[in-house]
């Protein structure tokens, strides 16, 4: 056999063992991120920006009256949607991540962090998560991150966070972001971002105000 079509058969078998891992696993996004609360309005949100196309769609999970999740590296989705049930059925964010990690056998390359709606916060970064990868945890917020070009990133988007103090949600966030991305953000440059803001209470039915 030809020494390309070895290569080929062998980028191909990678390939696909790769995507019957995040088929079942959902994805990846190695990224930075934010989960916040409002003391004053209740509200919570998610920022996430990423070198990954719509990461969005993977990362950031939110129910009004209950609850924010961020969840990538190597994305498990569960953690958004168990996290906020859990949480809706009474669990505290700590509580919620703790019992998705205990049954997660892939927990080691997991990063995620959660907020419920009375400000309890907890977040998590697995030993095998791709460096620079770490996380911190303050008052009403967490900020994550992984696969950064240094080591700076948290710090930036938590300083920034607690010194936007009194200004709207989203832009506190949108603030965390930036700071992130000047402190030298995702080691491959970006691609996508997104914000999910959630009320503090959820509304008698969709479209109807108070």
């Amino acid at each position: 056999m030809k020494p390309v079509l070895i290569c080929c058969l062998a980028c191909f078998a990678i390939n696909n063992s790769r995507a019957q891992f995040f088929n079942k696993e959902s994805g990846l996004a190695h990224t930075f991120s934010i989960v916040a609360r409002d003391a004053a309005t209740g509200e919570m949100a998610v920022g996430v920006q990423s070198h990954w196309f719509s990461v969005g769609t993977a990362v950031s999970w939110g129910e009004a009256g209950v609850g924010v999740v961020a969840t990538q590296s190597f994305v498990n989705k569960s953690y958004g949607i168990k996290g906020l049930d859990l949480m809706k059925a009474g669990k505290t964010a700590p509580e919620a991540l703790n019992a998705l990690l205990a049954a997660d056998d892939g927990r080691e390359v997991r990063q995620v962090a959660m907020i419920d709606a009375n400000g309890n916060v907890q977040a998590y970064t697995g030993k095998n998560c791709i460096d620079f990868a770490g996380h911190i945890v303050g008052k009403n917020y967490s900020v994550q991150s992984n696969m950064m070009l240094g080591d700076k990133v948290n710090a930036a988007m938590a300083i920034a966070f607690e010194g936007s103090a009194g200004k709207p949600l989203a832009e506190r966030v949108l603030l965390a972001l930036q700071a992130a991305q000047s402190a030298g953000g995702d080691i491959r440059g970006k691609q996508s971002a997104a914000i999910l803001v959630v009320a503090a209470k959820a509304r008698a039915s969709p479209g109807m105000n108070g």
